[in-house]
Parts: C-alpha cells; sequence; structure tokens
C-alpha cells in the first residue's frame, strides 16, 4: 500500500513530503497541491507545494553533491544504480499502485511499468560504464602541416545538475529514462514530476534513498507549476534539462538560455496502409498503437491514412476488434480506462464534435462518463477537421482514405509534428522510400509506433522535439567532451 512500509517516511499525515539532501521534508509554505483520481474524480493524493526558496537550496545542494559524485569511480556509480533497480523491482506493487490511481493506467500495465525501470536503470549502468570508460587519443600530423608534436587526451565529463521532468503517462519509466543516465555519467539531479504521476514517482526517488546514493545527489520537488516551473526551468544553477510533455516544451527551450535540451513534444504519428498489406496485422496494430493505454502515448497512431481500395476491409476489421475492446476502470485491467483528467477528455469530446459537424463517419457511438471515454473509430475524416491535424491524446483514431502514397506522405509530412509513423506493405522496397520520405524521427516497418526497447534511439523531428533520447543516446546528451593535450618539444613517431 502506497506510503506504507519501507515508504513510511514520504508521507506526513495526508501530505507526501519532498526529497532533498537525502531527508524527507515538509514545505515551509504550508501547502499542498491535490492529485485527483481519474476514475473517481475524488482527491486521492496530496504533494507538497515547494517554494521557490526551497528550489534555491535544492539546487545548491545539488550542486555540491554532484562535485563529490564526478570523482566516484564508474564502477560504484554502475553499483548503486544495480542496488536501486533490485529495491525498485522488489517494490513494484506499491508503486504499481499509486500509477492506477493517479493515473488510470491498468493495474498489469503499471506493474509492467515499473519492472521495465527497474530493467532500464541496469542497462544504463552497464552501457555507462562501457561508453564512459573509453575516451579517444589523436595525435597531430594527421593534420596537414603538422608534425607529431601534440597528443589529444579526450574523455566524456558530467554537465553538472540535471532538471529532469517527466510527463503523467509514464512518470516512472521516463523519469528514471533521465535519472539513469544523469547518475552514470556523473551529474546530480532535480526531478520535478507531472502533478498525476508525483506520488509514484516520489516512491521511486524513495527506491534510490534505499540503494544509499549520497546526500543531495537526488532530490525531487513538488509544487505548482504556476509557481516554481518557470522558476525551475530558468533557474541558473541548472546545467541541463531533460523534458517530456507538450506544448510547455517549446515554452522551456524558449527560455532555457544556454543549457543543452532533451525534448520530447509529442506527434501526430501517421499509419500508411497500402493496397497489398496484411489487413489483419494492420488491424491488430491499430488496435494496439491506437486504443493502448487509452491512446494517452506520444506514440500512439493518431491519424490511419489507407489506400482507399482497401479502406473498407480495414475498417470492418479494426471495428470488430473495437467492439472487443473491454471499457471500465484501471483496477479491473480494462483496455480502455479513464483518461487521466476532465480537461482532457472535454478536449477530446471537442475534436469528436467537430469531426462530426464536418460530416465525418462515427463507426461506433460516441460515449462519455465522466473521464471514461469510449473507444472511438472515425472514417471518412477530411483535412478540413482537427482529428486530422491534432494530438487527441485519447481512445479516438481518425481514418482518411488517400488515392496515392503520395498523398499520404503528404499529409503526414504536413503536419508540424514529426515524431514517429508506421507504413504497412509487403514489399520492403517501397516500405524504405517510404520511410526515407516520411518527415519522422523514427518509421517503424509493418508495425505500430512505439518508445523502445529503452536502448533504441527515440527522436522527433519538428516540433515533436530536440536531440536524442535512448539509453546510449542520453549519457552522452548528459555530458560534455573534455580535451587534454600534450605538447612534445620535438616530433616523435612511433617506432621512429
Amino acid at each position: 500500500m502506497a506510503g506504507t512500509g519501507v515508504f513510511e517516511d514520504i508521507i506526513d499525515g495526508e501530505v507526501f513530503k519532498y526529497y532533498t539532501e537525502g531527508e524527507w521534508k515538509k514545505s515551509a509554505s504550508g501547502k499542498s497541491v491535490a492529485i485527483i483520481n481519474p476514475t473517481t474524480r475524488t482527491t486521492q493524493y496530496k504533494v507538497q507545494a515547494c517554494t521557490q526558496e526551497e528550489v534555491n537550496k535544492v539546487m545548491e545542494s545539488a550542486k555540491v553533491a554532484q562535485k563529490q559524485w564526478a570523482k566516484t569511480p564508474l564502477w560504484k556509480r554502475a553499483e548503486l544504480l544495480h542496488k536501486a533497480a533490485a529495491i525498485l523491482k522488489e517494490h513494484k506493487a506499491p508503486i504499481a499502485e499509486c500509477l492506477v490511481k493517479e493515473i488510470a493506467k491498468p493495474a498489469k500495465d503499471s506493474v509492467t511499468e515499473v519492472v521495465r525501470s527497474g530493467d532500464l536503470i541496469s542497462y544504463c549502468a552497464e552501457e555507462g560504464v562501457r561508453i564512459l570508460g573509453e575516451g579517444k587519443f589523436l595525435v597531430s600530423d594527421s593534420f596537414p602541416g603538422n608534425e607529431r608534436t601534440k597528443y589529444c587526451l579526450t574523455s566524456k565529463i558530467p554537465l553538472g545538475v540535471v532538471l529532469a521532468i517527466p510527463p503523467f503517462n509514464y512518470p516512472v519509466n521516463l523519469a528514471v529514462s533521465k535519472i539513469g543516465p544523469a547518475l552514470i555519467a556523473g551529474n546530480s539531479l532535480v526531478l520535478k514530476p507531472p502533478t498525476q504521476g508525483a506520488v509514484a514517482c516520489l516512491h521511486m526517488v524513495q527506491c534510490f534513498h534505499l540503494a544509499g546514493f549520497p546526500k543531495g545527489l537526488i532530490n525531487c520537488v513538488t509544487g505548482k507549476g504556476s509557481e516554481i516551473g518557470d522558476f525551475l526551468t530558468m533557474h541558473p544553477g541548472v546545467n541541463c534539462i531533460s523534458f517530456t510533455g507538450g506544448d510547455t516544451g517549446v515554452a522551456i527551450s524558449k527560455k532555457a538560455g544556454m543549457v543543452p535540451l532533451q525534448m520530447e513534444l509529442g506527434g501526430k504519428d501517421a499509419c500508411i496502409v497500402l493496397e497489398d498489406a496484411d489487413l489483419d496485422l494492420v488491424a491488430a496494430n491499430i488496435i494496439k498503437g491506437g486504443f493502448s493505454y487509452s491512446g494517452q502515448r506520444c506514440t500512439a497512431v493518431k491519424v490511419v491514412l489507407v489506400m482507399e481500395s482497401v479502406a473498407d476491409a480495414l475498417v470492418e476489421k479494426v471495428n470488430a476488434k473495437v467492439a472487443k475492446l473491454k471499457v471500465g476502470p484501471p483496477e479491473d485491467n480494462c483496455d480502455i480506462t479513464p483518461v487521466v483528467s476532465e480537461s482532457s477528455a472535454n478536449f477530446i469530446e471537442g475534436l469528436a464534435k467537430d469531426a462530426k459537424t464536418k460530416g465525418a463517419t462515427f463507426c461506433q457511438e460516441y460515449k462519455r462518463e465522466g473521464n471514461l471515454i469510449w473507444p472511438l473509430l472515425l472514417d471518412n475524416v477530411r483535412p478540413d477537421m482537427r482529428i486530422a491535424w491534432e494530438e487527441p491524446f485519447g481512445p479516438i483514431v481518425p481514418v482518411i482514405r488517400i488515392n496515392s502514397i503520395e498523398e499520404g506522405i503528404h499529409h503526414c509530412n504536413a503536419s508540424n509534428f514529426g515524431l514517429q509513423g508506421c507504413v504497412f506493405t509487403s514489399d520492403i522496397n517501397k516500405a524504405i522510400l517510404i520511410s526515407d520520405a516520411m518527415e519522422t524521427g523514427t518509421v517503424q516497418i509493418n508495425s505500430a509506433p512505439a518508445r523502445g526497447p529503452d536502448h533504441f534511439p527515440f527522436q522527433g523531428l519538428k516540433d515533436s522535439g530536440i536531440g536524442s533520447q535512448g539509453i546510449t543516446n542520453s549519457i552522452n546528451m548528459m555530458t560534455k567532451i573534455k580535451s587534454t593535450v600534450i605538447n612534445l618539444p620535438t616530433p616523435t613517431y612511433t617506432m621512429g
């Protein structure tokens, strides 16, 4: 149960504490932030509303701890990460319970997220030891006009304090995808969890605490974005920002200044279906890609672009599968659970109403109870409808019928997003040509878009992000190159 057993120190009465200097603390503000259960629409948990002064103290603590941590041997950093991963997986049940109640993630998927997060931390430890344990040795005479009088030694060194801001939909997994690389690279960490998902994150941080990381190295502040959001992202003590979320990331990137950024900001992932595609495979992937976790995934299938000649057959197959989806509370492991908030549900409903007004074919009756929206496939969607371009982040999938491959590619590339896309065809040559033409960070061939496995590169083009994620890329991004040049009085050549 949340806040009990090894987690009893993280809560005070009804309010969960924030974490800094190796201790769980109450905010001097005396205020808290309520976390609403999406299913019951009542307050489930409360977290501290930290102040700007407390953020200043956290940043100073992180700065001091990082200097010492940078002197810690790589093998020791990895050892502590492995220990944290084991503790996290050992206590997967109470953390998964938080995910169920905070973000209405199905119980089974919640457990999977926690276990996956432990695996990510361990992989990160191993990968970090390998890539950070190597440097480069260069000699000067490879460049024209130079004798061999200079030896250059390069290595990767930490950036300093990393600010990690994960989203609500994978608050634990996308937190550790930032924490693991930051720590193995020698950085300290300030985590600002999303409001929905904050308590799961606090439980996860306690696992790092139990592993024995140095005081001040890992910090977790909670509070209102309006009070500490900009203050955090513009803080002079921050040396790197890793953010996953939506439009807020654009504002952060404009305000951050000379700070390395890693941003993943959503997508409108297109699924292009050719005449020769295996339609049973396509239908299964539209269900998996479009409706898993009620479509609240940045890599969800968000628009199907299908050739007119096979559209009727595909829509029929998808509709048959939609009818079998189980709708209900996350505790019952339903396929479709409530979306994260009333405002999200209202936004999704607005997209559906716009499509209805403009003539889209509703393959199912639109149905909503509170934050619970039944799965909906929209056929005959046209480019003048909002759903053709906007990211619903809900269980609604639009189908646009196309008459040529070029038409499908054009629609995909006309989007301001460019995270992922997919193409279904039995012709690998066409698949590669279409993949090359699609302006997205990743293209999946004969499978729905997906983030992972977690060591795969993950990046977006255009408004979908800055930089690349994935364990190796994140470690590299959270370091900088340091060179030491040895100058010799006379040229010297091996065996010369």
